[in-house]
């Protein structure tokens, strides 16, 4: 039995979906009541798991306090410390007193850090280097958990992806959705900065991997689709896949640099005009595991559940 935390989530629902697709036994969990799943309640470093532990024997933890575009928290890494770290370590040495196998923690490329130099992507050994509250609280839980693995011999699979799309994504990923769709026209056309990506799809696939591989345990794994888009091409694709022009206008991305920092929007230019790429060389040497599905695959199922999602509103 897999125990599923962050069921309803983005990740979750995909997960989920491809349980029962392989007709795998498991038990979602759900923060407020809902058919079928186990309803957990506020989930902070107190919270009781007893009932939902009973006959698992494979954690997969997705709940989270997720990045936080405009933070409110007088006191961020606080708030992400309860959820992030208490949380999840009072989750894990339950879930190990109670005999679970294995723990499988989703965290973020965040712990690695927020860019990295074009043709040097991050790999599962670099020394981390989280640049905010959100990146901090994850490496904090991961340290936890290899900590509580190595003195209860539960095994620990830590998987930290890069920004995650697909069907229903929100936040960023929707909003470019929106900008192209209406024909905005985007000032990116010279911005050939390289990001890695993981459509959920095959996220979800790889945390059904990680579940069975005996080398797994115990390491930490960078995913992604394989193939890395500059943000000018990842627009171009996405037009063509709504089925509208791009329109995108060639300015020089030093011009948008200064212009973001002189409106303050400096991090925002980060994440549109530097690279932030991930190595799954490593990932796919001791799992054996490809993404199933490409990038291409993946914008178009993306793009196809935007327009039919529209074409309701």
């Amino acid at each position: 039995m897999i125990l599923v935390t962050g069921a309803t989530g983005f990740v979750g629902q995909a997960l989920c979906e491809e349980l029962d697709h392989r007709q795998i036994a498991y038990r979602p969990t759900s923060r407020t009541p809902r058919g079928g799943f186990y309803t957990s309640g506020p989930i902070d470093g107190k919270s009781d798991w007893s009932a939902a532990l009973r006959g698992v024997t494979t954690v997969v933890h997705l709940a989270a306090r997720v990045h936080v575009m405009n933070e409110a928290a007088s006191d961020p890494l606080s708030a992400f410390r309860a959820t992030n770290v208490d949380a999840t370590f009072n989750l894990a040495r339950q879930a190990a007193a109670v005999g679970a196998r294995r723990f499988i923690f989703l965290s973020s490329i965040k712990v690695n850090g927020e860019s990295t130099p074009p043709g040097k992507p991050f790999t599962s050994g670099d020394t981390p280097n989280p640049g905010d509250a959100y990146g901090q609280s994850k490496w904090e839980a991961e340290q936890a958990l290899f900590q509580l693995g190595a003195e209860t011999g539960m095994e620990i699979v830590v998987i930290r992806p890069p920004l995650v799309y697909g069907p229903g994504v929100k936040a960023n990923f929707a909003s470019m959705l929106r900008w192209v769709k209406r024909g905005v026209p985007l000032p990116l056309g010279q911005v050939a900065n390289r990001r890695s990506l993981v459509f959920v799809r095959n996220l979800a696939d790889f945390i059904l991997v990680s579940v069975d591989v005996a080398d797994a345990a115990n390491r930490t794994f960078l995913v992604s689709d394989g193939t890395d888009l500059s943000v000018s091409e990842l627009l171009r694709k996405l037009a063509e896949n709504l089925g509208v022009r791009s329109r995108l206008v060639a300015v020089p991305p030093r011009l948008l640099e200064i212009a973001a920092v002189l409106l303050g929007k400096g991090a925002a230019a980060q994440r549109l005009l530097g690279s932030l790429q991930v190595n799954i060389s490593e990932t796919q040497q001791i799992t054996g595991w490809l993404p199933p599905y490409s990038v291409d695959d993946g914008l178009r199922q993306t793009a196809r559940a935007f327009l039919k999602e529209n074409s309701q509103a």
